[in-house]
């Protein structure tokens, strides 16, 4: 009885000691799991603008006569067969797109955009006549109004950063002439080409989304809308002889841009 009644003074001893030495155990620590970023999401359409430079690819303008007495001008000097005229200037305009991110990586899109451009660019060159008696002036002109594409695009993104190809339609008012003049300075050939030219265009860029809806880029585009033919054709009464001459620009060049895109819809992380 007695070993039975120490036994349980013990047991009552440790059941009132254990809420004291829990007291005295460190305290666990769950930790809060850690916030993975979402990454950005390039789906959604977008509108932007844009400001850059374009340049000829080639600036040359070739002239070779259409009868006799005009061949015969060109292949003395008299008026030039080769002239440089540079296609130059400020390009800048808007652009609106489209993009749909297919996978983690991959991004398609579509985009269009207007640009006013800024080349109007004039070379006189002056000549002697075959017979070696006073000047000739010889004008050629070159202007570009404004210029238009309808592109896809493709890229490859790591998060906020894309890297494209991008092609497809272009379009631009362009317009050529040339004017040759006599001795007297009386007009004696003349002829102007004034249209809306179709081509293509291709190139690459770059594009950085620094915040949720708002993105950089920088450019390059080649285009090309092939060469075309001025007829110079003689003037009546301006005492030139023959029929004319067939003058050619070269209508290809390059752009380099940098532009800024605002993104609508929801934010870019997915």
């Amino acid at each position: 009885m007695k070993s039975f009644l120490l036994g349980t003074a013990a047991l009552a001893t440790l059941c009132l000691s254990l809420p004291a030495l829990a007291a005295d155990l460190p305290a666990r620590v769950t930790k809060a799991p850690a916030l993975i970023a979402a990454a950005y999401d390039w789906s959604g359409f977008y509108l932007g603008v844009h400001a850059g430079y374009t340049f000829g690819e080639d600036d040359n303008i070739s002239t070779t006569g259409q009868a006799a007495a005009n061949i015969a001008n060109v292949a003395g000097g008299a008026r030039p067969g080769q002239v440089r005229l540079d296609r130059d200037g400020f390009i800048g305009g808007g652009q609106a797109g489209y993009n749909w991110q297919l996978t983690p990586n991959w991004v398609v899109g579509l985009e269009t955009d207007i640009s006013y451009v800024d080349i109007r660019n004039d070379t006189n060159v002056v000549t002697i006549p075959l017979n070696g008696i006073g000047t000739l002036n010889n004008n050629f002109r070159t202007r570009m109004e404004y210029f238009g594409t309808v592109r896809g695009r493709i890229g490859y993104a790591w998060d906020r950063t894309l890297l494209y190809a991008t092609g497809g339609l272009a379009y631009a008012d362009i317009e050529n002439s040339v004017a040759f003049f006599g001795p007297a300075g009386q007009l004696q050939f003349a002829g102007n080409n004034r249209r809306t030219e179709a081509g293509y265009t291709v190139g690459a860029g770059i594009e950085h989304a620094f915040a949720s809806n708002w993105t950089v880029k920088a450019e390059y585009l080649y285009y090309d809308f092939r060469d075309e033919t001025v007829n110079v054709a003689v003037v009546p009464g301006g005492g030139g002889g023959g029929t004319g001459y067939n003058s050619r620009f070269e209508n290809d060049g390059h752009i380099v841009r940098a532009g800024l895109n605002y993104k609508f819809g929801a934010m870019g992380g997915r």
